[in-house]
């Protein structure tokens, strides 16, 4: 192939061509994220995967339990931090079409494995698989249309970033119904679906994954909106200031971003994660409605992560992240409060807020980034801090776990077992708003001496 024809996954092919419209973009990017959101709604196969030998009655002798399947889901949230953080110098010079691609084979390959590791028992395969080699699909494809869209959307970095990881927060809400469909189609006397559910649901998101790595295009280096001009974004680093990936996980611009980012998703992710329960214990309705409640949480994470990026195109990222930690923190104390009173709807409106928040911080924080270090390898850095997100997936919840739990052992009503949980919530934001109020424009030593 001669120098003038690029192959289809290389960088050169994906340069935009005159006429090509940005809006494209964005579908792109929410195709893939929409597919690999769906581990979001991985509970859907908690139940029925503890009882793939003992039928409708769970076998403990050869069953797998409840907490082993869940390290499938942990596994894969942990890889997606780690995949991101080794592998981001490699998205930013790949360009997103190739990396989208790797994302779909790994993640999509990772889910045949998986229904292997049904059909045969093998737990280990299905953490090998759904885990560790999903979980890396889900890093590569996490960040690699981050970078392109801010590219693309200078004048408005907040909102580009939110589309995109609005769709990740959404993926549950077509994930986990489309696997509830499949296993009930798939189900026999035997057999509850789930293999053949992992294979369906491998091909029918590669498709989706390839097409929006068709689509998806970078902007020549010339290219900028009509109109537009630099200075009109605010942004600390602008053209000709840009910091490259290796210099800014030495800044400390880039650690107290990292402490912002984890405490904000450990005060989130751990209501999220308890969401059903926590309805059930401190208002004693149904499993039913406390799954009811579930799925309202990811219509507000997943509205969250926009409405919020959005507004912080208008506000500026530093102002829109103290926002969340302060009505966060006050969020948070008034839970207790809302339990006292018996009131559903408050509660309802209360978490709701807190969980768009949480959302919220994911979209914001790489446009946050751009603003400090430029957009040369901000991919690059966005997948370093994303390692943030890996360590609270583990705090978070065990915080909420342990502690709930003791409470309840200790002969505390389920009702009030939360309350000192909710506390120390109030204070990991309060932790990430010295962070975030800490942080200055970086050093003009940081900053490459040309940019491209």
């Amino acid at each position: 192939m001669s120098d003038h024809s690029p192959h289809f996954l290389s960088r050169e092919a994906t340069v935009a061509g005159p006429g090509f419209s940005r809006w494209l973009v964005p579908p792109a990017a929410i195709a893939v994220h929409m597919c690999i959101g769906e581990v979001y709604g991985f509970s859907v196969f908690n139940e029925p995967l503890s009882r793939l030998l003992g039928g409708a009655a769970h076998d403990p002798t050869r069953d797998w339990t409840i907490p082993q399947i869940g390290w499938v889901y942990s596994i894969a949230l942990v890889l997606l931090g780690l995949s991101a953080a080794v592998f981001g110098k490699w998205v930013e010079r790949s360009g997103p079409r190739k990396v989208m691609v790797a994302s779909a084979t790994c993640f999509c390959s990772g889910l045949v494995l998986a229904g292997i590791g049904v059909q045969q028992h093998w737990l280990w395969l299905v953490y090998l698989g759904y885990g560790v080699i999903g979980g890396i699909g889900l890093g590569l494809g996490y960040i690699a249309p981050v970078s392109t869209l801010m590219k693309w959307f200078p004048d408005r970095p907040g909102m580009a970033t939110g589309m995109a990881i609005m769709g990740f927060g959404g993926g549950a809400l077509i994930g986990a119904p489309l696997g509830v469909t499949l296993m009930s189609f798939f189900k026999t006397a035997t057999d509850p679906g789930v293999a053949a559910t992992f294979f369906t649901m491998a091909g029918l998101y590669a498709a989706w994954m390839i097409f929006g790595a068709w689509l998806v295009r970078v902007p020549s280096a010339d290219w900028k909106p009509e109109g537009w001009q630099p200075a009109a974004t605010g942004s600390k680093a602008g053209p000709g200031k840009s910091v490259s990936v290796d210099t800014a996980w030495k800044t400390p611009q880039f650690w107290l971003l990292w402490i912002v980012l984890c405490m904000n998703v450990s005060a989130g992710i751990g209501i999220l994660g308890q969401a059903s329960l926590m309805c059930q214990d401190l208002f004693g309705v149904s499993a039913a409605v406390g799954g009811v409640f579930a799925g309202l949480f990811s219509l507000f994470n997943m509205g969250g992560r926009f409405l919020w990026s959005s507004v912080s195109d208008l506000t500026g990222r530093r102002t829109v992240f103290a926002i969340y930690f302060l009505l966060g923190a006050l969020l948070y104390s008034l839970v207790p409060w809302t339990q006292k009173i018996g009131s559903r709807s408050l509660f309802v409106v209360v978490t709701a807020l807190i969980i768009s928040m949480y959302g919220g911080g994911f979209a914001t924080i790489p446009a946050y980034l751009r603003d400090l270090f430029g957009t040369y390898q901000v991919g690059a850095i966005h997948g370093r801090l994303i390692t943030a997100w890996s360590f609270a997936a583990i705090v978070g919840p065990q915080l909420i776990n342990y502690i709930s739990t003791a409470k309840k052992k200790a002969g505390v009503p389920a009702a009030e077992a939360y309350n000192s949980t909710l506390y120390l919530m109030c204070g990991l934001l309060l932790i990430g708003l010295i962070a975030n109020l800490l942080v200055r424009p970086v050093h003009p030593k940081h900053h490459l001496a040309s940019d491209s």
